[in-house]
């Protein structure tokens, strides 16, 4: 029998390039589970936001709006806009790349990440959103 534990968290951004970081916030909820070999999934409901691993810092988190701007530039006409949807092309797009949902080994009842490395939501829409995350541990050992 597989044991697994789900939980959802919200999050509210600030809008379009927020970045959150999740890892105080998941983490404590795998400590509290009790799981300590497993693998936590977490996927972002929505299609204008992603889930991912960076470095945390704020010239990185610069550089990483502004080539997402140079892969898929807001200025240009998109075909999602001209079919009467709203103007966040680009939102979904990026999105699209960067993927809505992540996986993370648990190693002692703790994410294992490198030193740098935060499990972050990426808000990618034109305006401030409240997220919803599933999150589930499925245990290994």
């Amino acid at each position: 029998m597989v044991e697994k534990s789900s939980r959802r968290f919200q999050v509210a951004t600030r809008g379009q390039k927020d970045v959150v970081d999740l890892g105080a916030m998941v983490g404590q909820w795998v400590r509290e589970t009790g799981i300590r070999e497993g693998i936590l999934h977490l996927f972002v409901l929505g299609s204008t936001a992603a889930l991912t691993t960076i470095e945390n810092e704020k010239g990185l988190i610069q550089d990483l709006g502004s080539i997402l701007d140079e892969l898929v530039p807001a200025g240009r006409t998109y075909l999602h806009s001209e079919a009467g949807g709203d103007d966040n092309a680009p939102s979904h797009i990026w999105a699209s790349i960067i993927g809505p949902s992540i996986s993370i080994p648990v190693e002692a009842g703790r994410l294992s990440l490198g030193t740098w490395q935060q499990v972050v939501l990426i808000e990618l829409d034109v305006r401030p959103r409240t997220r919803e995350i599933v999150a589930q541990l499925v245990r290994l050992d």
